[in-house]
């Protein structure tokens, strides 16, 4: 470790309460990041990762469901494209992110849904302009954004402001209704459930009206918060598939509903659950059997009655 690593070590162990308003903060998280930010704090690692054949792919998972609510005139199917855990910082490729937004803005959606966790260690103003930047750049005209723990444990107002700046509404136990044609539509975003204050019921009154609601919510440990919500499908992220898996499965997954649902589609009664494995790394600044993704849910009219 150099010696500019080890006052970076030294600053990040002894320093106060982060700014952010999340919750569980703890003594072992303190001196984990301190570790990460003392050695991988330049990015050398993350960027020569980034060179290394494939590392930087990044998957585009599809699916097609029929919840559009039927309408007397006919209407197309509508496209949303979710993102989650970009993690910028000094343990994510930057190569690896220009892939990913390059995949989202081929897309063609008609709405941009963002599942927090935007940043690893502190979100400082260099992050926060590469944050505005990046979702700025994406050719879809309604975006919509969550906030994650990592977000919360640091300045989220940055990063809210990054957001809205960048033409994303950020969603905290609220609620947004589409344009036409899929006014109708609303997509509720859920607080971060382990550090943050969910509120299931503010979040379901400002979408009171919809015929179809969609909910956002950073992790799977929302799951039971909203589950006399009958939500038909709902998008999470923050698992990472793992990050560092064997083919077999993931080896480590926070949280006990991550653990159940570690990434992919799952049916939970009458929820369709859907996890991304995200983009980029906490940690370490690798991955494996845990490739980063990105999506796109292509609903359909349901079948008439």
């Amino acid at each position: 470790m150099t010696r500019s690593g080890v006052a970076a070590f030294v600053a990040n162990l002894v320093r106060p309460r982060p700014p952010g308003r999340g919750r569980r903060f703890s003594r072992k998280r303190v001196v984990g990041e301190a570790i990460s930010g003392a050695v991988f704090g330049s990015g050398w690692a993350a960027r020569a990762w980034g060179r290394l054949p494939g590392r930087t792919a990044v998957d585009l998972v599809t699916h097609e469901f029929p919840l559009l609510p039927v309408r007397p005139a006919p209407r197309p199917p509508l496209r949303i494209a979710f993102a989650s855990d970009f993690h910028l910082g000094p343990l994510t490729s930057p190569a690896l992110l220009d892939n990913a937004f390059a995949r989202l803005g081929a897309l063609q959606a008609d709405v941009l849904v963002l599942g927090g966790d935007y940043v690893y260690l502190e979100a400082t103003p260099a992050m926060a302009r590469e944050l505005e930047a990046r979702v700025a750049a994406v050719p879809i005209a309604t975006k919509l954004a969550i906030l994650g723990n990592h977000d919360l444990w640091t300045h989220h107002d940055r990063i809210e402001e990054a957001l809205r700046r960048a033409g994303a509404r950020v969603l905290i136990n609220d609620a947004a209704f589409l344009p036409a044609p899929f006014d109708d539509v609303a997509i509720l975003g859920l607080d971060d459930v382990w550090t943050g204050d969910p509120d299931a019921a503010a979040a379901m009154r400002a979408a009171s009206g919809a015929a179809l609601t969609i909910g956002v919510a950073h992790s799977p440990e929302a799951v039971p918060v909203l589950k006399d919500f009958n939500l038909p499908l709902l998008l999470c992220g923050h698992t990472h598939g793992g990050q560092i898996a064997l083919p077999s499965g993931p080896v480590v997954v926070q949280g006990k509903h991550g653990r159940m649902w570690p990434a992919g589609l799952y049916q939970i009664d009458g929820t369709r659950l859907f996890v991304s494995r995200g983009l980029g790394s906490v940690e370490l600044p690798i991955r494996a059997y845990a490739r980063p993704d990105v999506s796109l849910f292509t609903l359909t009219a349901m079948a008439a009655p």
